[in-house]
């Protein structure tokens, strides 16, 4: 008999209040132990292991990711590879993270000897107090979970969901500790937006020598188009005879002007120029400058070193290529 839509909407509804309630529930183990399972982290001279198998390893993989992405160096084994050689990757320096929901996972208790005679630190997460796994560790980190989203209690789904909120309760609480900063997080991740944001200055972006255009004060508004239509930046600085930015001409300006006065394309640019316009440092970071584009609602702008003298243009499309705006 088919399902009625309306009993699948119902039905995920179920299923997103369940999720909803169990992650509440994990405040229960925000206590003593939690804290010292975030202090057995920050301390450690190594690196922090995370095991699981299953749906608790694909958690724990994600766990392992946020913390080294936030500053703790650590790593995923999974413990079937470990009863085969992986485990010498564990070292004494190191703290073991074991994420099991039963806490009597097979793969796991097997290690536990193994970890034990190491005297690495345990931290257990999972729901059972009187697991064999959480009598092993040092600490334990309890999931409350009262049942699965599945409807008949068996598809792992508000338990990886409580494991996920957790770890990543653990993990914000371990970079709080750390001091790890969004600056730390850029460096970290050079490649991303936020990466990119922090580190990348205009200097990294700008167009520059022949890509730049630039004319004096006394060049024909006809040039200046000449100009803007060869470089295809839209706008062009305007300098004096030092050298030095006194204005700024754009598309804009001539598409607004030139309906105004029939003689416009003859007039020097300097008498039609925008005076004083916004600039930015060839050392001001991209996201500050997408800032400033923004504020000022400006397509492009110029770009001038300490003498004020235009060595560069950033255009916003330069920024969009690359996801900053």
């Amino acid at each position: 008999m088919p399902v009625r839509d309306a009993d699948l909407i119902r039905r995920a509804k179920e299923v997103l209040r369940l999720e909803a309630q169990t992650v509440s529930a994990q405040l229960r183990s925000i206590d003593a132990r939690f804290l010292k399972a975030v202090h057995l982290i920050e301390r450690c001279a190594g690196r922090l292991v995370v095991l699981g198998v299953g749906k608790s390893g694909l958690i724990g993989r994600k766990i392992t990711a946020t913390l080294a992405s936030t500053g703790t160096p650590a790593i995923f084994v999974h413990p079937s590879e470990g009863m085969h050689g992986d485990l010498g990757m564990i070292t004494p320096r190191d703290v073991v993270l074991a994420l099991s929901f039963s806490g009597e996972t097979e793969e796991l208790k097997r290690l536990l000897p193994s970890i034990q005679a190491m005297g690495v630190p345990l931290i257990a997460m999972t729901s059972r107090f009187h697991s064999q796994l959480a009598r092993s560790a040092d600490v334990m980190l309890r999931v409350y979970v009262k049942r699965e989203a599945c409807r008949y209690n068996l598809t792992p789904t508000t338990s990886t969901t409580a494991m996920l909120a957790l770890g990543d309760a653990v993990a914000m609480a371990v970079m709080d500790t750390r001091g790890f900063k969004a600056e730390d997080f850029a460096r970290l991740h050079p490649g991303g937006v936020l990466g990119k944001r922090l580190l990348w200055r205009v200097s990294d972006v700008m167009h520059r020598g022949r890509e730049n255009p630039v004319v004096r004060e006394e060049d024909s508004v006809r040039r200046v188009l000449s100009v803007m239509t060869k470089t295809r930046m839209g706008a062009a600085s305007i300098v004096n005879g030092k050298g030095r930015l006194t204005g700024y001409f754009t598309d804009g300006d001539f598409r607004r002007l030139a309906p105004l006065d029939p003689t416009l394309l003859t007039k020097a640019v300097g008498q039609v120029m925008t005076a004083r316009p916004h600039v930015l440092s060839p050392t001001t970071k991209i996201g500050e400058a997408a800032a400033l584009l923004r504020r000022y609602r400006c397509d492009n702008m110029p770009v001038v070193d300490l003498k004020g003298k235009p060595v560069g243009l950033l255009d916003e499309r330069d920024l969009l290529a690359e996801g900053l705006l």
